[in-house]
Formats: structure tokens, C-alpha cells, sequence
């Protein structure tokens, strides 16, 4: 039975060693609809993020019919959006320490929305490089920031799983992408120009984001808003029928414990939910100094591993998929034959990032990263080999497979290995590293094509896969840890 807190008074949740801190009643809760609630606006805003990526490769193949676009300008459209992006990683990942995660998520959808829509109306090259930029913006800060978020709030037993359930979102969004290529951008002369116009669903869903997301606890306790904290941490308890505690104890108001806990539990809490004592079963990540910010001593060599990871596999990613579209047409692919590929390929993302989301919970974050990036190495290698319709598409699917799950283990790990006061700020960082890699992809590709053909370019990004899986092996595993504070 539910009792009421203002009938009688339930303890403070605690362990052997004291209270609770809210980040731990956070940690000990089972995944509840609520969790699913953060998981779906997160999840339909990172989609949205995807269909606009996704529908540029596909716009870029269309103008390359319709206006006889050049490669040069090709890659120029496309770097455009990467530049935008770089930016906005950096500094969304500042803004997201500095003034919440929700509301640089909101911002971010609202800005590449609209630019988004706006890029339907250009007139020429010029004015669509300079829209793809400001999408770019958007785009970029909303990535890191979304993972962090979530990543504050799900529970440490599944938080590596939550994470790539979230990434997966992406390929929802590029599947869509490329339906809306093959069946819009690809109808005729105006074609692309709806498929950008839709863009502009992101700006209202923002609204959405902005009023019915909750903050992180970890930043509210960070900035004094403890009150708030505590609302935001008492919802998620009775969301998963724990009773909320009763007043909390002088430290927890002063941002250092948090009251905890409950006397009498409901279904869903004697269900699934880890009991408060053995909350101290859940290994605590280190504890480092972080004066010197993610350069510091202590976070210098994984911040660095992450890095090369991030420029690695921007590189090989977006290199690739990209330019998919075109290098079919190139191929004597037409259009729609050309786009209708691309979609069986993108559909290979979903069992990836099953898979990944699987596995690690089974072999932890290093190994799943680490083993999915060398089958993206394998995977590249056999596209640019491949010589028939039956060996482009498997090749395609394997590359897909592996590349997007290795995205999910890297979305999943990157918000781990930072303190919450520089969290936002680390993510970020190593996104805004790994755009500089996704801007000079589509300028590389027209090279490594005069230089060896469709194999020299799939080589290339065989073999930056292969350093990406080398660098990920030095990360540190952080499987089932609580986030370091």
C-alpha cells in the first residue's frame, strides 16, 4: 500500500555509507515509461538530425542531374554543413555546461529547422552553402548534447544500452532520408526542394522539446537549483512506484545529498528496481581532477583515444555514405535505381545497432566499439571491390551494419569518461574534432577517384576505419559504473 507523505514520514533511502545522492536514486531505478518518454523526444529529435544529413547526399545527386552540378560544388554544399557543425559541437557542448542540456537541444532544433526549410527557396550554389552552414550549427550542438542528457538520467546497469537505443534513433532518420529521396527528391526538376522543405517539422517539434523534457540533475545541483533537482528526481521515483522520501537532510539542500528513497513500494518498484543497499554494488567511475579541464592529466590520454576516434570514423562515415548516391549515378546508375539502392543499404543500420546495443552490456563499451570498427574496416574494403549489383548491395548492407553500430558504442561511451562539470564540454569537443575529419571527406573523395578509382576511395576509408578500432582499444571501460561527478 502507498503511503502518503504527509500522513507519516518515510526514511531517507541509504547504504552503508550514508544517503543517497540523487545521482544514485537515479542509478538504482529500473527503466520506466518516464525513462522511455526521454528516450522518444531525444530519440525523434536525433532522427530528425539524421533525415537532414541523409537528405543531403541525396540532394546533392539530383543537382548533379538537374543543374549539372560539379563535384567541386558538390563537396563544397556538403563541407558546408560539416564547418557548421564542427562549430556547433564545440560550442553546444559549452553551452549545454553553462546553461542546461535541454535548452541547447531545444535551440539547436529550432535553428536547423528553419535553416533546413529556408534551403528549399535557394537560387544557386552559393546561397545553399551558406544555409548548409547554419544547419550545420544546429545539427552539431544537438548530438553530444542529446547523449549527455540521456545519459544523466539512465540507469548505470543499462545506461551503454540506453544510449545506443537513443543512436539508433539515426537510422530511423536516414531510412527516412532515403525514402524521402527516392520517392521526392528524385520526382523531378523541383524535387529536392520539397525534400529539404520537409526540414521545417524539427522547428516545431523543438517546442515540444523545450516543455516537456526534465533537466539534468547532475547540471541543477551543479548551478544551486536543488529544488528543482529534487522535483526532477521524485518524478522518475514515482514513475517507477516509489514513494517520495520526506524532507530532505540539510547536506542534501545544500547541492550535496540528495534525500532519498522510500518506505512502501508500488508494483513496478518490487518489480524491477535495485533495493538502496545494494545501490554500493554499482561501481563507482574514477573520481578525477578536472581543474585543467579535459587536457588535464587525468583525462589527457582518453580524451585524445576519443579524438582520433571521432576524426576517424567522421571521416569514413560521411566520405562514404555521402557520396554513395552519386558514385552509383557515376557507376551508370540512374536516379531513382541509384537512391532505391541506398535505401536497402540504410536499412542494414537497424540489426547494427541491435546488435551493438546487445552486446555492449555483454563485452563492454572498448570491445563492441573496437570489434564493430574493424568490421567496418573489412566491410569498406569489399564495397570498393565489389563489381555487380548483387555484391554493391551486400557489401553496402555490411558496411551499414557495422559503421552504425560502432557509431552507438562511441555515442555511448563518450559521455562516461568526463566528470559532470565538463561532460557537455568533452563530448562536444571530440564531436567538433571529428567534423574537421567530415569536411574534408567530400573534398577527398574526387581526389582518391582520379587517383585510383572507386577502390583507392574505399581503401582509404578501409584503412582510417582500422585506426579508428586501434584508438578505441585504448579508451577505458566504464560498463555499469555510476558517472563520475
Amino acid at each position: 500500500m502507498r503511503m502518503s507523505p504527509s500522513t507519516t514520514t518515510p526514511p531517507a533511502a541509504t547504504t552503508a555509507s550514508g544517503p543517497l545522492t540523487r545521482s544514485q536514486r537515479l542509478d538504482r531505478l529500473p527503466f520506466t515509461r518516464k525513462h522511455g518518454k526521454l528516450l522518444g523526444a531525444s530519440g525523434i529529435g536525433w532522427a530528425l538530425d539524421a533525415m537532414d544529413v541523409g537528405l543531403i547526399s541525396f540532394v546533392i545527386a539530383a543537382l548533379s542531374v538537374h543543374w549539372e552540378l560539379s563535384k567541386s560544388d558538390g563537396s563544397l554544399i556538403a563541407s558546408a554543413g560539416f564547418a557548421g557543425m564542427a562549430i556547433g559541437a564545440s560550442v553546444g557542448g559549452l553551452l549545454a555546461d553553462r546553461i542546461g542540456r535541454r535548452s541547447v537541444f531545444a535551440l539547436t532544433l529550432l535553428i536547423y529547422g528553419l535553416a533546413t526549410g529556408a534551403s528549399a527557396l535557394a537560387m544557386g550554389v552559393g546561397a545553399l552553402i551558406v544555409l548548409r552552414f547554419i544547419v550545420g550549427l544546429g545539427l552539431g550542438a544537438e548530438l553530444p548534447v542529446a547523449s549527455t542528457l540521456m545519459s544523466e538520467f539512465a540507469p548505470a546497469r543499462i545506461r551503454g544500452r540506453v544510449i545506443v537505443w537513443l543512436e539508433a534513433f539515426w537510422a530511423l532518420g536516414w531510412i527516412l532520408a532515403a525514402v524521402i529521396g527516392t520517392f521526392v527528391a528524385a520526382s523531378g526538376p523541383t524535387g529536392w526542394r520539397w525534400a529539404l522543405a520537409v526540414g521545417l517539422v524539427p522547428a516545431a517539434y523543438s517546442l515540444v522539446i523545450r516543455l516537456g523534457m526534465p533537466e539534468s540533475v547532475r547540471f541543477l545541483e551543479r548551478k544551486g537549483r536543488t529544488e528543482e533537482a529534487e522535483r526532477v528526481v521524485r518524478s522518475f521515483e514515482e514513475a517507477a512506484g516509489i514513494d517520495a522520501p520526506g524532507p530532505a537532510s540539510a547536506a542534501a539542500e545544500a547541492g550535496q545529498v540528495g534525500a532519498g528513497g522510500a518506505a512502501a513500494e508500488g508494483p513496478v518498484a518490487a518489480a524491477g528496481r535495485v533495493a538502496a543497499d545494494e545501490v554500493g554494488t554499482i561501481p563507482a567511475a574514477d573520481q578525477v581532477e578536472t581543474s585543467g579541464g579535459i587536457w588535464s592529466a587525468p583525462l589527457r590520454a582518453r580524451t585524445a583515444g576519443l579524438w582520433a576516434v571521432w576524426f576517424c570514423i567522421n571521416l569514413s562515415y560521411y566520405g562514404a555514405f555521402i557520396w554513395i548516391p552519386t558514385l552509383l549515378v557515376d557507376r551508370g546508375f540512374d536516379l531513382t535505381r541509384s537512391f532505391a539502392f541506398t535505401l536497402i543499404i540504410t536499412l542494414a543500420q537497424i540489426p547494427g545497432y541491435a546488435a551493438a546495443a546487445w552486446l555492449i552490456e555483454v563485452l563492454g563499451r572498448r570491445w563492441t566499439l573496437t570489434v564493430f570498427l574493424a568490421g567496418s574496416a573489412v566491410a569498406a574494403t569489399c564495397y570498393g571491390l565489389a563489381d555487380s549489383e548483387a555484391t554493391i548491395i551486400a557489401a553496402g548492407c555490411a558496411l551499414s551494419f557495422f559503421n552504425l553500430g560502432a557509431w552507438g558504442a562511441l555515442y555511448a561511451i563518450g559521455p562516461e569518461l568526463y566528470p559532470t562539470r565538463v561532460r557537455g564540454t568533452g563530448t562536444g569537443a571530440a564531436a567538433a574534432f571529428g567534423r574537421i575529419a567530415s569536411m574534408l571527406a567530400p573534398f577527398l573523395v574526387p581526389v582518391f577517384l582520379v587517383a585510383g578509382g572507386q577502390v583507392a576511395v574505399f581503401v582509404a576509408f578501409s584503412i582510417a576505419f582500422a585506426l579508428a578500432a586501434a584508438a578505441a582499444f585504448t579508451l577505458p571501460e566504464q560498463r555499469g559504473k555510476a558517472l563520475a561527478e
